[in-house]
């Protein structure tokens, strides 16, 4: 799998060398999802499993941490597939362009931002997969300028471990009641309502998390 990431790595280098004449090099990357080749067929790939998982009444799940959602194609999946009955979880930073709120959504959209002292600049996206879940990190933002005409990459987590705690941080941000902003229709930014439930600040509660970790 190292390799095979690595392989990848090398075509995208030598494409950038030679981005005239070898874009070929880049859509034959076969481990790593590359833009601008691949990545908007590849997305629409691993939602519309989700969506045929909700069609078929099993558990379905999508989770995307970003700086910015604002393409239109994948916000029109993404209401796709709430409208069939996977659970959507959008933590997104700045730029959400995706009416969070539709009364034809099977389930309720979860979406947020956090913003606090330290910078929310990982992407992560996070698909149930039938309980086998696939785990990206990535360059690349939800942008026609990210997804269409620049050089980006997301990269499979397949390390257990790895791929656990990127799970459990999220979670962390997702339970978020003290610098959680509710991404709502109207745009207001209203911050979480903790609802007398105890007070979750993500930064701190992520900290406290890797600090008592024990790792083998």
């Amino acid at each position: 799998s190292n390799r095979k990431i690595m392989a990848d790595v090398n075509r995208i280098f030598t494409y950038l060398e030679n981005s005239k004449t070898r874009i070929n090099v880049l859509r034959s990357c076969k481990t790593l999802i590359v833009c601008p080749t691949g990545m908007r067929t590849q997305l629409n790939m691993l939602i519309n499993r989700e969506i045929k998982n909700a069609t078929r009444k099993k558990k379905a799940a999508i989770t995307i941490k970003l700086n910015s959602l604002s393409d239109e194609l994948l916000i029109l999946k993404l209401e796709e597939a709430a409208k069939a009955g996977v659970e959507i979880n959008m933590l997104i930073r700045g730029i959400c362009c995706m009416y969070p709120e539709n009364k034809k959504f099977k389930k309720p959209v979860h979406a947020i931002s956090i913003v606090d002292e330290y910078l929310e600049h990982a992407r992560v996206l996070i698909f149930h997969n039938s309980g086998d879940e696939k785990v990206f990190i990535s360059s690349a933002d939800w942008m026609v300028r990210n997804i269409d005409h620049r050089v980006e990459a997301a990269c499979p987590v397949t390390d257990k471990q790895i791929k656990k705690e990127l799970i459990d941080i999220i979670n962390i941000q997702l339970s978020d009641n003290v610098k959680a902003r509710i991404l709502d229709n109207a745009g207001s930014n209203q911050y979480v309502n903790p609802r007398n439930k105890p007070k979750v600040r993500s930064q701190v509660e992520t900290y406290n998390y890797l600090h008592n970790k024990k790792y083998t």
